[in-house]
């Protein structure tokens, strides 16, 4: 089995390789992978089989084509520029993760079209395609209005996905991903990252920055989970979600006071205690507009599961990212 990864060098991208590699995917072997991103992926360790590592730009002229040459089983394409980013950078945005997307979508049709090719792809969407004003918990049946750059460029794509997969190109499914917490390595250009600073940095002694009241509440998942869902969707039978592609994933909804609370019973005093408070006006308009939290009740019914508790989230980090000390 031969897997494209786009974003192969981002948090999920490195993780979903991984699993790959120590699992393989529905009882298959993974034989081939190829990863790529704007910088040269590593390639997991302990792989046996053949790893093309590429450092190129999706949104280029004749990218898509070139990987989609290589006629992957499944693609995993999480290749994307993030919230604050997008926002900042209108157009990069929009090349990026739109018409790169497009392209993508538009290689693996003609190679329908010209051999039947029709490969699993799963697409990392974002609970950014929803905007405010929120119910909560909102429902699978809430209409996508984002206000946002990076939503409104997720929320094309979805129906790209959705209209392409209709006519049978490929068979693809989008994964409404919740906000990743606690993402490992250094703070990104995410808005949302400092959810992650506030417990990462304090796990290991580092002080971190709040921008925001404790009252912010929002919807969150690990990376753990994030993986998980990747793979369920790349193995499940899309036969049961029908022609609505595009699924908002389980997770858990906390307030940033809950994420403290939780790191206190886990990590004490001493690590609540590196949050310093400096409020920013702009950023808490941002996070008062933002889902607070999901039904998620189809996804459930397909097999997605996530963490229950903020305690459980924090603990898989250790597990995971702190060799299960701190």
């Amino acid at each position: 089995m031969h897997i494209l990864i786009t974003g192969a060098a981002g948090m999920l991208g490195r993780k979903v390789a991984a699993r790959l590699v120590r699992d393989g995917l529905a009882g298959r072997e993974v034989s081939g992978l190829t990863l790529v991103d704007v910088i040269v992926p590593e390639p997991p360790s302990g792989f046996p089989g053949r790893v093309d590592c590429l450092a190129v730009d999706l949104s280029a002229d004749g990218i898509a084509q070139r990987l989609i040459d290589g006629r992957p089983d499944v693609i995993f394409h999480l290749a994307a520029i993030v919230s604050g980013e997008a926002e900042a950078e209108f157009e990069k945005g929009y090349s990026i993760n739109l018409d790169s997307t497009r392209d993508l979508f538009e290689a693996i049709r003609r190679a329908h079209l010209a051999d039947g090719y029709r490969p699993r792809l799963v697409f990392a969407s974002s609970i950014a395609v929803m905007g405010a004003p929120l119910p909560y918990p909102i429902p699978d049946t809430f209409h996508t209005t984002p206000l946002t750059s990076y939503g409104t460029q997720k929320a094309i794509c979805e129906l790209l996905l959705a209209d392409y997969s209709r006519h049978g190109f490929f068979d693809g499914i989008g994964i409404r991903l919740p906000t990743i917490c606690i993402r490992p390595g250094t703070p990104n250009k995410a808005a949302s990252g400092f959810f992650s600073n506030i417990l990462r940095e304090p796990l290991v002694g580092k002080p971190a920055i709040l921008p925001v009241p404790d009252s912010i509440r929002h919807w969150h998942t690990s990376p753990r989970s994030a993986v998980g869902f990747m793979i369920h969707a790349a193995t499940m039978d899309l036969g049961a979600v029908g022609p609505q592609r595009n699924l908002s994933m389980p997770g858990l909804s906390a307030t940033v006071g809950e994420q403290i609370e939780a790191l206190r019973r886990v990590a004490g005093e001493s690590a609540v205690a590196l949050i310093r408070r400096e409020p920013d006006a702009t950023i808490t308009r941002m996070c008062e507009s933002w889902a607070p939290g999901f039904e998620a009740t189809r996804a459930r019914a397909l097999g997605f599961t996530a963490e229950d508790s903020f305690d459980q989230i924090i603990r898989a980090h250790i597990e995971d990212e702190l060799d299960g000390q701190r």
